[in-house]
């Protein structure tokens, strides 16, 4: 079973990836302010009980945390050694997020951290070069159970240097209407980088706008996850890190 935990909600641009920010998107229809930072009625989802005194999701339920905000944001400082608390409690279950913020990583881990906690992945997101010069580093020193890198949106080709020490790679184009195009020939080179470290790799989506030999292919929402695997060019490993549709 797979379900999202968002114990919070909201999140600041800073950077390429951010500027078409599908969350962004979903709250103007209801005239929110994505950039405010608040503590959601969800913040306990994981704990939460039946009638029986049992919990709700079973062991082996696989929580994607943090998909409208980041996790390492630090308007949740406050919030989140009580959210490494819940992912230690439910330690029969796995736990992923992403964030864009890896830097902070060394502010942020609980002090138990150790070589990481076995049932939390942590995902770098990697929209770019300048993206992958800043954040890489610090992702690399940072110990973890497991690790992927999440290229997406994929704005250009880019190179990750050494991932020795990841698990997988996932790459995505950009969704919206506003979208921008993601060639095909960089999803390749991701691809092989990830080969040659004996990491998985999967193609998550297209993209709205997906290149592909100089032509430029225009793929509905409904399409462009079905489409990606329909390339056939994800890769299974022996070390793999589960990866979501964003």
């Amino acid at each position: 079973m797979e379900v999202t935990w968002n114990p919070w909600h909201g999140c600041r641009k800073i950077s390429e990836g951010c500027r078409n920010c599908y969350v962004y998107r979903a709250d103007s229809k209801y005239d929110k302010d994505s950039s405010v930072v608040r503590k959601t009625a969800a913040f306990s989802l994981p704990l939460a009980k039946d009638r029986r005194g049992l919990y709700k999701y079973p062991s082996g339920t696989l929580f994607f945390a943090c998909f409208t905000s980041d996790f390492f944001i630090e308007e949740a400082d406050g919030w989140r050694s009580e959210a490494w608390r819940i992912m230690k409690e439910r330690s029969d279950c796995g736990f992923v997020f992403f964030t864009k913020r890896i830097c902070r990583a060394e502010k942020c881990l609980p002090p138990d951290w150790g070589g990481g906690y076995p049932n939390v992945t942590v995902g770098c997101t990697v929209e770019n070069r300048a993206a992958a010069e800043s954040r890489m580093p610090p992702f690399r020193a940072m110990p973890a159970a497991k690790k992927i890198v999440v290229c997406a949106p994929l704005l250009e080709e880019v190179y990750l240097g050494d991932i020795s020490g990841v698990d997988e790679v996932s790459a995505g184009g950009e969704s919206g209407e506003n979208a921008r195009p993601c060639d095909f020939s960089w999803v390749l080179n991701l691809r092989e980088q990830a080969l040659d470290a004996g990491a998985a790799f999967t193609f998550h989506q297209t993209g709205a706008r997906l290149v592909k030999d100089g032509v430029l292919y225009k793929i509905p929402r409904a399409f462009q996850h079905s489409q990606a695997k329909k390339a056939g060019i994800d890769i299974l490993a022996d070390k793999k890190a589960p990866s979501r549709r964003r």
